[in-house]
């Protein structure tokens, strides 16, 4: 069966998923335009087309990163803002490995691309607005401020599972470890911002 060729916006999602993806599972050397089509499955060319700089590519994958963890934000109906913090952990620890990976390549190579460092800090700053909102929802105070511990504390808790110790946990030890960290975050936050 061949793969079917994504066209337009999907054809920019596609680049951005085998950039992902390629920066995951080979590191930055292995990202090149041409090993991002036949990755995609996309004709010689069409990755410099739609993205003529590597520093775009890279750009390209932080904005797809933070796109998917925007779309996991909002809370419905089924789920409040706690359950959606541990959620949202744990579903992005199971089911999107190649992104955490990825940023955190992606992370330590900003520091030294400034244009990088910038589509990061932006889309750092966007979750840290969405995060913000759960929290208020949740009744922490100055909850603008407690984005940044709870968002570290979060990404600490990712980085642990797919390039620490945290990897060797079963999925129900880690699983309950998110639980009772999230929590007892939760719980001094909601203490005396001014201690």
């Amino acid at each position: 069966m061949t793969k079917q060729v994504p066209l337009g916006a999907d054809r920019r999602d596609a680049i951005a998923d085998a950039a992902i993806h390629l920066v995951a599972t080979r590191g930055l050397r292995g990202l090149t335009h041409r090993a991002v089509d036949a990755e995609a499955g996309l004709p010689p060319g069409s990755t410099s087309y739609y993205l003529r700089t590597r520093s775009a590519l890279l750009t390209a994958c932080v904005n797809r990163m933070v796109s998917r963890d925007l779309a996991t934000m909002p809370p419905d109906a089924d789920r409040g803002p706690l359950d959606l913090l541990i959620g949202m952990t744990i579903g992005l620890a199971r089911d999107r490995p190649d992104d955490l990976v990825a940023r955190y390549e992606l992370s330590l190579e900003a520091s030294r691309q400034p244009e990088l460092r910038a589509a990061i800090d932006e889309g750092g700053r966007q979750l840290r607005v969405g995060l913000a909102r759960l929290l208020e929802m949740l009744g922490i105070p100055r909850p603008d401020e407690a984005a940044w511990p709870a968002a570290a504390m979060m990404d600490g808790l990712l980085y642990d599972r797919v390039a620490g110790a945290g990897a060797t946990l079963t999925q129900e030890d880690f699983e309950t470890g998110v639980r009772r960290s999230i929590a007892a975050l939760l719980d001094g936050l909601r203490g005396d911002p001014s201690a």
